[in-house]
């Protein structure tokens, strides 16, 4: 779990971030889940977007997306989302404490 001073860092870092996943008509799907998994894997902070067509709310798909991952969600604004998961493997962003 992210304490809050975590998530201001981390919602900092990720205001000049681009989103790079869009969730739309058909939701959340194994495909979806994979590619967030490795942009996780490769990112640690992600940027995420709903289409107007997607039958789930902001926050829920970004509550089920997180629950699938196993990741935090930093932040829900909007239409999008912003998930962190600390890599194992390769380590991105250093948090304060």
């Amino acid at each position: 779990m992210l304490n809050s001073r975590q998530r201001a860092q981390l919602r900092g870092m990720a205001n000049e971030m681009e989103t790079i996943l869009q969730i739309g008509k058909s939701g959340i799907t194994e495909n979806t889940i994979k590619q967030v998994r490795d942009a996780l894997e490769a990112r640690e902070l992600i940027k995420l977007r709903i289409l107007e067509t997607c039958p789930t709310t902001v926050r829920e798909t970004a509550d089920n997306i997180a629950q699938a991952v196993e990741c935090d969600v930093v932040q829900v604004i909007g239409t999008r989302f912003i998930l962190y998961k600390e890599s194992k493997n390769n380590k991105v962003i250093k948090l304060v404490k």
